[in-house]
């Protein structure tokens, strides 16, 4: 597939990941519909691509929003051929501290904000008999760690969504690759991030201490968006692409840290695992 070919619908453009993919896909000669709760953060987008970028409003948890953006998508270009499931923010607290309904709200951004626009793209994808569907997940989805158990949790209830979502789409001709950023420098831990006005002096040490560490790393991280951008744009016309792809090398370090634990416990504890089953002819 031919990037001059392909028409995109991405989620959350108005910053970070969201934007530079867009610019990235458009100045590769795509055409994209670029998308943000408030179209107006992304009207300098339109401007500069004026025959190429369709700009509009899109509130991921806002059903008729998702409903019309993909209706006008293929209205305007004829056809969609990539989904960008970007839009999504951090909610950082220990567990106890979490507050319902910011917890709920999160989750209605990051899982099911991103599941119900997958579903309005796919009865187009199944028709034209291909597709691709791109989602920005996290390191979170993979590792969860102190304060930021909620935003795991949103993250792994998406991989896991999405990994049975590939396996039961691809003999339609569609492909679904989810990535894993690790800490790039976007504004997830700065004016994007949210944290509980709970504060419990019993979780100041080890959780509040980390998040105040992540708060302090913001515009110093080492990845680059730019250069995750591009590798989008090369994912969405690879003839087989991954289903997942971690990006950056502490995450890449860290996540084979995690591996390798998990290889030792099932190692050291095999025979237990084993010693539930009924016995070989039972």
């Amino acid at each position: 597939m031919q990037i001059d070919d392909t028409v995109w619908l991405i989620s959350g453009c108005s910053s970070g990941f969201g934007r530079e993919i867009a610019l990235c896909a458009l100045g590769a000669g795509a055409r994209v519909v670029v998308t943000a709760r408030r179209v107006e953060s992304v009207a300098d987008i339109g401007e500069s691509f004026p025959d190429t970028a369709l700009c509009l409003p899109l509130d991921v948890t806002d059903a008729g929003q998702r409903r019309d953006a993909v209706a006008r998508s293929i209205a305007h270009f004829g056809q969609l051929d990539v989904l960008v499931n970007n839009a999504g923010y951090g909610y950082v607290a220990a567990v106890e501290e979490g507050e319902e309904v910011a917890v709920r709200t999160m989750f209605e951004a990051n899982f099911f904000g991103a599941l119900y626009l997958t579903l309005e793209v796919l009865p187009h994808f199944r028709e034209r008999g291909s597709g691709r569907i791109l989602n920005n997940s996290s390191q979170a989805g993979l590792m969860a760690n102190p304060g930021t158990g909620y935003y795991s949790a949103s993250k792994h209830a998406l991989e896991g969504l999405m990994e049975a979502l590939g396996k039961e789409v691809a003999p339609l001709g569609i492909r679904v690759t989810t990535v894993q950023p690790g800490a790039f420098r976007t504004d997830w831990s700065g004016r994007s991030m949210q944290r509980s006005s709970r504060r419990l002096p019993a979780y100041a040490e080890h959780v509040g201490s980390r998040l105040d560490m992540i708060a302090a790393i913001d515009g110093k991280q080492p990845g680059d968006p730019r250069r995750a951008a591009q590798l989008f744009v090369q994912l969405a016309t690879m003839e087989d692409p991954p289903p997942t792809l971690v990006l950056g090398r502490g995450l890449l370090a860290s996540y084979r840290e995690k591996l390798a634990g998990i290889g030792a416990r099932l190692d050291a504890w095999e025979e237990t695992s084993l010693s539930v089953d009924y016995p070989a002819g039972e």
